[in-house]
């Protein structure tokens, strides 16, 4: 699955390749904001850990890739 994270003042996003389970990343994501956690801690499927500071997080898009995806402009 993969994941974009926007952080707010930042043109680019942090894109990960995650091995988790949607809602196990969910789960994970919402538990660091509601706690108070001053830095989510994410792990993507390589090994590569990045820290966010959840004060600065703007969003956050999961892709499941689950459906193919088309080229050009054919439905």
């Amino acid at each position: 699955m993969e994941i974009r994270i926007g952080v707010t003042h930042s043109p680019k996003e942090i894109t990960l390749e995650m091995g988790d389970e949607q809602e196990e990343l969910v789960k994970k994501i919402e538990g660091s904001l509601n706690q108070d956690t001053p830095v989510l801690w994410l792990t993507d499927k390589n090994g590569k850990r990045v820290g966010v500071p959840c004060d600065k997080l703007a969003y956050v898009e999961m892709d499941p890739q689950n459906e193919p995806r088309s080229v050009g402009f054919a439905p």
